[in-house]
């Protein structure tokens, strides 16, 4: 399963975006800053592991239906 990271340091804490490139479905969490990138890393890809499985069982397709 291919992830795109994205990591924006933001004083004390750093926001991690892990996106699923295949379904689009993208998740956020923050941490602190002095937590490694691995750490952060692998907190990001639970949640999104977790958002898909959720998704999955629900019969969700990749987009959320909401048009604008």
């Amino acid at each position: 399963m291919e992830v795109i990271f994205e990591l924006t340091r933001l004083g004390a804490t750093t926001k991690v975006v892990a996106i699923d490139p295949e379904t689009g479905t993208e998740v956020t969490i923050q941490g602190p800053s002095g937590m490694t990138e691995a750490a952060l890393k692998r907190n990001a890809l639970n949640k999104l592991h977790y958002v898909l499985k959720k998704k999955e069982k629900d019969g969700q397709s990749g987009d959320s239906g909401l048009y604008v």
